[in-house]
């Protein structure tokens, strides 16, 4: 659904459509609203995907009323279900698999992001402390992802997810702790529409807040822990986001920004920027 992305590294946790057969379009559900147009059940193929399993209004997304579309990424983890998992067998060659792969799609989906961000934590030079720890858990994640169809659908992601975050935490404490001052904490801060241009955050625990239609125009968001933070329509013009944790190309492309804006070197421009 999103576009291609162009970033440096981590290419196996890169939506790659081309070998995948377009299961975010059929195994998620959607509820007509501003981010899309109709409404879609879970396992139900969105009317837009073609035979080939491509999307046969990609280009004109926005336009058609599908922006929600946009703004998501599988992670990579829609060609590993369909390439590794199920070994290149498709939903529509062999529909008595149909169920199970759309029930196995989010499962892997989830790994691949905690994939995205333990990669992230080891490429850090701050989390030399815990480099052995997040090695483990990365190669932990890894195995889940590598398990039968029956497997996955048995894994307790909740479980997985809390501890992974244990180790994320810890580096995020690490990273910020560099930053000199002392630190905002606006950790799941509610601050839909807040005036928070040229703002102060660098170095700010930002995760989960709510920064829905937030005017961060020139802030500062320098080694800010972005992790689950919800920028859909903030207007990150001329933001400085350099170096910043756990922020995603999903993030970054519900949000409004410009030539001017800062981004970490993994993610790139969104187009319509």
């Amino acid at each position: 659904m999103s576009p291609s992305h162009v970033g440096t590294g981590r290419p196996s946790l890169r939506a790659d459509c081309e070998n995948c057969f377009g299961l975010c379009c059929v195994a998620l559900p959607f509820a007509a609203s501003a981010d899309f147009a109709v409404d879609k059940a879970a396992g139900q193929p969105c009317s837009n995907l073609r035979t080939d399993f491509r999307c046969g209004i990609h280009a004109n997304l926005r336009e058609k009323g599908f922006s929600g579309c946009t703004v998501f990424d599988c992670f990579g983890a829609g060609q590993k279900v369909s390439q590794v998992t199920y070994g290149g067998e498709d939903w529509r060659a062999a529909p008595q698999n149909a169920r199970q792969m759309f029930d196995v799609f989010p499962v892997m989906r989830l790994l691949h992001e905690l994939l995205w961000y333990l990669t992230e934590a080891l490429e850090l030079p701050q989390t030399r402390p815990i480099q052995e720890e997040l090695r483990r858990m990365l190669d932990e994640t890894e195995r889940l992802t590598r398990g039968s169809a029956y497997e996955l659908v048995e894994v307790d992601v909740e479980a997985h997810r809390g501890e992974v975050n244990q180790l994320l935490s810890r580096t995020s404490e690490l990273v910020r702790a560099e930053v000199p001052g002392k630190k905002k904490n606006h950790r799941g801060a509610d601050l839909m529409g807040a005036k928070l241009k040229g703002a102060n955050l660098r170095g700010a625990n930002l995760r989960g807040a709510l920064l829905i239609a937030a005017d961060l125009r020139e802030a500062d968001l320098r080694s800010a822990d972005l992790i689950g933070v919800d920028f859909r329509d903030a207007d990150l013009r001329g933001a400085d986001l350099t170096g910043s944790i756990f922020l995603t190309q999903p993030k970054v492309n519900a949000a409004k920004g410009d030539a001017a804006t800062k981004l970490p070197s993994a993610l790139v421009r969104p187009a319509h920027w």
